[in-house]
């Protein structure tokens, strides 16, 4: 039914989300059972890709090396618990610049697309905020959101919109290998 690939937003739905945003390794706080979730859908088969807006580059808050400095962190924790990203895509410009790959635009979960060579149609791309769903849906991915980080906000639009909402990643994933 659903591909053999899962798209994730990053903050607020892996790790914990920061209106200040997260400018360190140090402020990279994974979600309660996120690892875990992410290490499930390994072990099922599945390959994971990341889709994240990282404004804060485009900002000027932090530079390329300190977000591959996160992100080489957020892999080492996976790891401990026995998951793997396959891939991370982001967008590093400011919503000014009116880019094509920053979301709601569809830009990375194309370029997530052409990378894996894999039709969006039955692929679950997971975020937590109306952005990520407007992303998957212009994609041809199937949303769903997950009601931490910015999630509350986007759920009244989220149902409205027939978008399967879950509690948090691993409920999300949970759903996803009991429909397989």
């Amino acid at each position: 039914m659903m591909g053999n690939l899962v798209i994730l937003d990053r903050d607020g739905v892996i790790n914990e989300d920061s209106d200040a945003y997260i400018k360190s390794p140090a402020e990279w706080r994974p979600i309660p059972g996120s690892l875990e979730a992410i290490a499930r859908l390994n072990r099922a088969g599945f390959l994971v890709a990341i889709a994240t807006n990282q404004s804060g580059v485009g900002r000027g808050l932090f530079d390329l090396r300190t977000l591959t400095a996160i992100h080489t962190r957020m892999r080492r924790e996976l790891a401990a618990v026995g998951g793997r990203v396959d891939a991370i895509f982001f967008c590093p410009h400011s919503p000014e610049t009116q880019c094509h790959c920053r979301k709601p635009q569809p830009g990375l979960l194309q370029e997530i697309k052409e990378r894996f060579q894999v039709p969006l149609d039955d692929v679950p791309a997971i975020g937590d905020s109306l952005r990520d769903l407007q992303a998957a849906q212009a994609a041809g991915a199937m949303p769903m959101l997950v009601l931490t980080g910015k999630g509350p906000a986007a759920r009244l639009q989220a149902e409205a919109m027939g978008i399967a909402v879950h509690r948090d990643l691993a409920s999300a994933v949970q759903a996803i290998i009991e429909a397989l």
